[in-house]
């Protein structure tokens, strides 16, 4: 309930933090509610009975790990910035990420004690539930961070209007929830989930991909509603088929490795999907001015009207830039959907799960 709360009050809050404060205040606001949740946990924590045990840390596999996230993560978000692999500063982090993680695998897989498990992989129901979740949530994030850029940059929405817009995907996902939870104690999880994926792919995401630039608030709501019954039936089975799949001891491993794997996907998925948004604006807006026939002529329809030749010529870069940034957008939506078609097929390579694990286990 928590997971599914945050697309109806993060979009609308955010928003309107930034319309009316800045967008500082998006950072700031943290410090109040964290500070006393803080506190609430260490309340939570000195109440109990239990007994801290000491137990040896592996500190050479924490810092290969912080080494080659941390190198993989910056790549990722100045990649675009420095124009990839053209920057020497790049091609640096992605060799240190990449010998790193080796290094990591090497290391976790020999160690006695490793700060992950990796042996969870054996389970051939935890790595595909895994790499279906990577897929699934990366997919499904990317279309996240595009719409609210689509709309504010071609479509003239406020940062508080795009987030009203975003904020129906969370409002159905609060009521089907609970009811996919208990649905995954009768019915087939990898069904469930293959059910979620389609319908995200089908009824949301191939819709927003025929988007054209005069689509209404509503034209975008809906389909982020209809996200709202596919995403819990796609989040609460896996997770319950995911830690279903390894050993009962092995579950606390398990649940963390997942969770890391799903949060690196969002990140590959915001880095992709804004470079190639970018990417494909410049090409649809190539393409699109090499389709304008006798522009000179259009420029003095348009200087008829009451035009100068330069707000004419202005008026005709404006529409073919906007044309360009919606077929990038209906691009990266299709694209989207085909990700998520895939994760849905992966699926059904995993086993019927043996035992059944309550999802909210993996929080």
């Amino acid at each position: 309930m928590t997971t599914v709360v945050a697309p109806i009050a993060g979009p609308v809050l955010g928003g309107t933090i930034c319309d009316l404060y800045g967008w500082e205040w998006i950072f700031y606001i943290n410090v109040p509610i964290a500070v006393p949740c803080a506190l609430a946990v260490w309340a939570a924590i000195g109440s109990t009975d239990d007994k801290p045990v000491k137990r040896r840390v592996d500190v050479i596999g924490l810092g290969l790990l912080i080494v080659w996230v941390g190198a993989m993560q910056i790549m990722l978000d100045k990649g675009k910035e420095l124009d990839w692999f053209a920057s020497p500063v790049i091609v640096t982090l992605a060799i240190i990420a990449a010998i790193g993680f080796l290094v990591f695998l090497i290391w976790e897989l020999t160690e006695a004690e490793p700060i992950v498990n990796l042996r969870v992989f054996r389970h051939r129901g935890f790595a595909i539930g895994s790499w279906t979740v990577s897929l699934g949530f990366g997919a499904y994030f990317a279309s996240i961070v595009l719409i609210p850029l689509w709309l504010q940059t071609n479509e003239g929405y406020t940062a508080t209007w795009a987030g009203y817009a975003m904020a129906f995907n969370g409002m159905l996902a609060v009521v089907f929830s609970p009811i996919v939870a208990r649905l995954t104690t009768k019915f087939d999880s990898r069904r469930l989930v293959a059910f979620g994926l389609c319908m995200v792919t089908t009824i949301s995401l191939w819709r927003m991909a025929g988007f054209n630039t005069g689509v209404t608030f509503w034209d975008v709501a809906m389909p982020n509603l209809i996200q709202g019954i596919a995403v819990p039936f796609f989040f609460v089975p896996l997770t319950g088929l995911i830690l279903s799949s390894v050993d009962p001891e092995e579950t606390a491993s398990a649940a963390g490795l997942s969770n890391f794997m799903r949060t690196t996907a969002g990140a590959f998925a915001t880095s992709l999907v804004t470079t190639g948004w970018e990417d494909a604006t410049e090409d649809a807006r190539t393409q699109l001015a090499g389709l304008v026939q006798d522009g000179a002529s259009l420029v003095d329809r348009l200087s008829a009207s009451g035009m100068t030749a330069l707000q004419a010529t202005r008026q005709l870069d404006l529409l073919v830039n906007a044309q360009a940034v919606q077929i990038a957008t209906n691009r990266m939506f299709g694209y989207s959907a085909a990700v998520l078609l895939l994760g849905a097929i992966a699926i059904s390579l995993a086993p019927k799960p043996k035992r059944v694990v309550q999802p909210g286990g993996g929080h």
